[in-house]
């Protein structure tokens, strides 16, 4: 089979380019893939982060890729589409995941759809921080798609009520495992100069409000001194809000931040360190924070949104917080340190959905639904 995606790809960073690289590759195994790249995938104004690249000490394996598509930029939308549709796949992949690339994107699979089968993986379909225009530019984006790939229950509930009629599957987000092996914690705490005798709570991942960090932190206030914790992660915006809490935390010591982008022979030695992983998303859909934590084996507490519950509670793998405040994440957090039988319980869990979450199995199931889509 051709398959064509289009997505970023290398020279981008951060989640949803090494989720592609990693679809590109297992796919690449046993059909003939070819990937599309953006040439610009925001306006420099309004990306909120320091970059949207890969840097000079960043060791993201590059992609082979064709880069054509610029978001703002209409005529590439035209090049973009002769393009793929002059390379012929019997398929086109396209990830979806807030309405900005709706225009873009949906232009594209509106008219590749007459050529070939077009499938659209969806991280969301409501964005966690809404616009008026979301829902529209939604909806004219997902027009464009023969059938869906949700990564999570929610998503496929969100999808089915902007299109009822929506062919799709639910295939779970596969476990990232380029970041290398769990390193002892002793040694991992030495290296970010952790007290190893502390229980360690990390919070990991891009920092934005809907992420709930302060809410972490206002739990975190309450909890002794022999609490500390990891924040591993790039702020969107002012951390400012973030500062003022930890101004008013006694021994702000027990806070080790690393405020920038993770690279990813960094990641072990945070995940390593830690021995329980805090996600008190005020909004959610899947997280891929979820996987990694998976790969090094380290149990979670999440707030009960989105596909969380799903990923987490579901499965065993951690606790699930009854609600979104700091109260119940300091609870939860006190729970799991008090009984000790809840650690190797899930890890057990977190085992076991090891060898169920490989990027094999998702790549053969999308296949299977491709296969399934009538033209």
């Amino acid at each position: 089979m051709k398959i064509a995606i289009l997505s970023c790809f290398y020279p981008y960073r951060g989640g949803i380019s090494q989720f592609n690289a990693c679809l590109y590759g297992e796919l690449s195994k046993t059909h003939i893939v070819k990937a599309f790249n953006f040439k610009r995938q925001y306006p420099e104004f309004l990306f909120p982060g320091k970059t949207q690249y890969v840097t000079k000490d960043d060791e993201a394996v590059p992609v082979e890729s064709v880069s054509l598509l610029d978001t703002a930029n209409p005529f590439s939308y035209v090049s973009t589409y002769r393009q793929i549709r002059a390379w012929e796949p019997d398929v086109l992949i396209v990830r979806y995941w807030m309405s900005y690339f709706a225009p873009s994107l949906g232009y594209i699979t509106r008219r590749m759809r007459k050529h070939c089968k077009v499938i659209s993986i969806l991280d969301n379909v409501v964005p966690h921080e809404q616009r008026f225009f979301d829902t529209p530019l939604t909806k004219y984006f997902l027009s464009g798609s023969d059938g869906s790939v949700t990564l999570c229950e929610a998503v496929s509930k969100d999808l089915l009520r902007l299109r009822p009629d929506a062919e799709f599957r639910v295939i779970q987000h596969p476990l990232y495992s380029h970041f290398g092996e769990r390193i002892p914690r002793e040694e991992a705490s030495r290296k970010l100069g952790l007290d190893p005798k502390r229980k360690t709570i990390l919070f990991f991942g891009l920092i934005r409000l809907y992420k709930g960090l302060d809410i972490l932190l206002e739990a975190f206030e309450k909890l002794p001194e022999d609490y500390q914790l990891i924040i591993a992660g790039e702020p969107y915006g002012s951390f400012d809000r973030y500062q003022k809490i930890i101004d008013r935390i006694a021994k702000p010591e027990r806070i080790h931040m690393s405020l920038k982008y993770i690279k990813d022979s960094e990641v072990s030695v945070f995940f390593s360190a830690a021995d329980i992983a805090v996600l008190p998303y005020r909004s959610a859909t899947q997280s891929g924070i979820s996987s990694v934590a998976y790969h090094f084996e380290v149990p979670m507490i999440v707030t009960d949104v989105g596909g969380l519950k799903e990923t987490v509670g579901d499965t065993g793998t951690g606790i699930v917080a009854p609600e979104c405040t700091p109260q119940a994440i300091m609870h939860e957090i006190e729970r799991y340190f008090a009984e000790a039988q809840l650690k190797q319980s899930f890890i057990t869990n977190i085992r076991k959905e090891k060898e169920r979450l490989s990027w094999k199995s998702f790549s053969e199931q999308l296949i299977d639904f491709i296969n399934q889509i009538r033209k």
